[in-house]
């Protein structure tokens, strides 16, 4: 008797932390109380889809429904009324797409938990929807139409890269802030493959920036039909594999005493949960976030009904939880915003928001496991020779690409006509050229300063060497306050956006720290929470966008994108002096810096107030991120890979770091800035476009390489 209950016990989806359920499933109040849930889960639905079916520009009640159903009988009438015709082209579709990508959705997020056991994995945050999205966007780029089910094959296989990258990199059962990291960095870099090619391909990808945010707006049935079975089968192949996933979920040896196989099982799951994934981005484009939030309300439920965490039910019940999920928030939108708008606006941005508040309350109530890899990680002992001459060839190299950035460009010039216009002696072409260019390239020179110290205090506060200024949420507030201005007020002068880029950055600061501070600013927390404050502010971003008119939208995803056009002189006087502030600050500080970095008891055996210290320094990170992007617009990755590449070249000794970390950030963007103002000149690709394609591959190979030193 007491082996059938152990084998009826449920396991937690969330690893073998959460999964000796096996006393309370055996009451029966809870056994009997499944049934009663599925029931009320039903009824919940019923009514929910109903409320759905109703909401729109035309009045749509019950009696439309029974015509419109019964003019689809054998027999039935050929020519329904207006009410009916759009329930049949556009409620009903849009419905059934609901229903498909909470189901998937829902199922995938739970599926891919399962595997990592990580309750953060979900296809966003395995970079599962960005590769999809990009592999559909590089093949409408080329002008090329595919059939629902080639165009699912082809999001299936960007989908299923990103997964093997991301999965690959973090490794299995790896912690919450390394897996987010892997993906989060992976999705800003097909992030920015999929704008470059939205930018420069810009008549054959209309339309699909808002499909990129997820709509379940539909004309029809036509992707659907085809996609809905191999979505049931996939969906089928999770459930028979649940009993393997529960024994998985008590460890891979116990699981190969059994005779499971780890790998397989594993391989198997996220080919169908990518699969999974692959439908809903073909039918809606990539909604935020459902994964993330289906198996954690499914979760929550399970603390009470034990049943709901088997695999054979915790699957399906993250399906509806799914649905729930989508079709609650296209309700909402809707109801918020009335018919017309509401088909307009993406639902994506809804579920994104949801998941965002989700994201930042699991990392709330998680414990800080210190994941974040070795701080020692890439530790070399360097000379002082060794850091002087570093510190000569870098400041070679970068007044080498200054002059390069001067001379190239739509106008090529020559190095004299530089001389003469700084003795005041060139020519009104030449001068015009370069009272143009030069801003721009000193605007990018201090930018990239800014962003890398910036992200040297990050990593040393946080000890991570994989986190960077964008995770703490100061570039999405940053990025929220701008596009404020620019929809709200499109003649605004550069002054008024850079303000409002400031009051962001601010305030999404003041979360972020204000929810870290409360449990002790530990590290891995901070980085969580900020990154779900960025998912919030990105959503933001996008229901801006997508609710102003084309020209300030296309102006807000200049700004969002990074450029260092029109920039004047004036403009970037902002970041030169936090920089002239902040850096002989950071060198007064650098002892602290070097003992946070280490760990958590030694600055406070030497009597250093880690908490008051971490604060002021993260203030100081945050306001030379602020005026970076309020200069420039949002840039990615030079907080994460010039400090990176300083500690590689110099040690971890801050008052080394700090200096050429200054240097290579630079060097990255001014370089970065010159490549997308040449390449395809004269039209232009964003600097922060560059520095995403470019950045991407190398977290990738720094996760890669902390995997192996591990």
């Amino acid at each position: 008797m007491s082996t059938r209950t152990a084998k009826a016990a449920p396991v937690s989806p969330a690893g073998p932390a959460e999964s000796s359920h096996s006393a309370a499933a055996a009451r029966p109040a809870r056994r009997g109380s499944l049934p009663l849930m599925a029931l009320g889960a039903l009824l919940a639905l019923l009514v929910l889809t109903a409320v759905h079916i109703s909401q729109g520009t035309a009045t749509v009640g019950p009696h439309s429904l029974w015509r419109a159903f019964a003019a689809q009988l054998p027999g039935g009438d050929d020519g329904p009324a207006q009410a009916d015709a759009v329930l049949v082209a556009s409620r009903l579709p849009r419905l059934a797409a609901g229903l498909v990508v909470g189901c998937t959705l829902g199922a995938a997020g739970a599926a891919l938990q399962s595997v990592s056991r990580n309750v953060l994995a979900s296809p966003d945050t395995l970079a599962v929807d960005a590769g999809a999205y990009l592999a559909v966007v590089a093949v409408a780029a080329f002008g090329i139409t595919l059939p629902p089910l080639m165009a699912g094959s082809t999001a299936l296989i960007g989908g299923l890269l990103a997964a093997a990258v991301v999965l690959g990199l973090a490794r299995a059962g790896a912690g919450p802030t390394r897996l987010v990291l892997a993906g989060s960095a992976l999705t800003l870099g097909l992030s920015g493959l999929s704008q470059m090619l939205l930018l420069l391909r810009a008549q054959q990808t209309t339309g699909l920036y808002a499909w990129g945010n997820g709509s379940l707006a539909q004309i029809g049935m036509q992707t659907i039909n085809p996609l809905a079975p191999v979505a049931l089968v996939a969906l089928a192949g999770l459930i028979v594999l649940g009993r393997r996933l529960d024994i998985l979920a008590l460890g891979d040896d116990n699981a190969a005493v059994v005779g499971v196989s780890p790998r397989v099982t594993r391989a198997v799951t996220v080919v169908l949960a990518v699969v999974l994934a692959a439908v809903s981005v073909t039918v809606a484009g990539p909604i935020g976030f459902v994964g993330l939030c289906a198996p954690a309300i499914v979760r929550l439920l399970g603390a009470r009904v034990p049943a709901l965490l088997r695999h054979r039910v915790f699957v399906p019940a993250s399906s509806v939880a799914g649905v729930f999920v989508v079709l609650g928030a296209d309700v909402l939108l809707r109801a918020l915003f009335g018919g017309q708008a509401g088909a307009a606006v993406p639902t994506g941005i809804v579920t994104s928001f949801f998941g965002a508040v989700v994201l930042v309350a699991l990392a709330y109530r998680s414990h800080d496991v210190g994941d974040s890899g070795p701080a020692a990680a890439f530790v070399r002992l360097r000379s002082r020779r060794a850091f002087v001459v570093t510190l000569v060839v870098l400041g070679a190299a970068l007044a080498a690409t200054v002059v390069a950035s001067a001379l190239l460009g739509d106008a090529p010039l020559l190095l004299g006509d530089v001389v003469n216009w700084l003795t005041g002696r060139s020519g009104r072409f030449v001068t015009y050229v370069l009272d143009s260019r030069m801003p721009r390239i000193a605007a990018a020179l201090l930018a990239g300063a800014a962003l890398a110290v910036a992200g040297t205090v990050v990593q040393a506060v946080s000890r991570n060497p994989l986190a960077e200024p964008g995770i703490l949420g100061v570039v999405g507030g940053a990025g929220a306050g701008a596009v404020i201005t620019l929809t709200a007020v499109p003649l605004a002068s550069y002054w008024a956006v850079s303000g409002s880029a400031l009051a962001g950055a601010a305030g999404a600061a003041a979360l972020v720290f204000g929810l870290a501070a409360r449990r002790g600013l530990e590290q891995n927390r901070l980085v969580l929470i900020g990154i779900g404050v960025s998912a919030g502010a990105a959503a933001f971003v996008s229901l801006l966008i997508v609710l102003t008119d084309p020209f300030n939208g296309t102006k807000a995803l200049a700004w969002l994108a990074g450029s260092t056009y029109g920039r004047t002189f004036p403009e970037t006087l902002p970041v030169l002096a936090a920089l002239v502030v902040a850096l002989p600050v950071l060198a007064a500080r650098r002892r602290e810096l070097d003992l946070i970095g280490l760990d958590a008891d030694t600055p406070r055996l030497l009597g250093i107030r880690l908490g008051t210290n971490r604060l002021g320094l993260l203030a100081i990170a945050v306001v030379l991120t602020a005026t970076a992007v309020s200069a420039v617009g949002v840039i990615g990755f030079v907080g994460l890979v010039a400090p990176h590449a300083a500690r590689a070249l110099v040690g971890q000794r801050h008052g080394r770091v700090l200096p050429v970390a200054a240097l290579l950030g630079s060097l990255l963007v001014v370089v970065a800035d010159t490549i997308g103002r040449t390449v395809i000149a004269p039209a232009q690709i964003p600097v922060g476009v560059g520095t995403a394609v470019v950045g991407a591959p190398y977290f990738a190979w720094l996760l890669w390489r902390s995997k192996a030193e591990r």
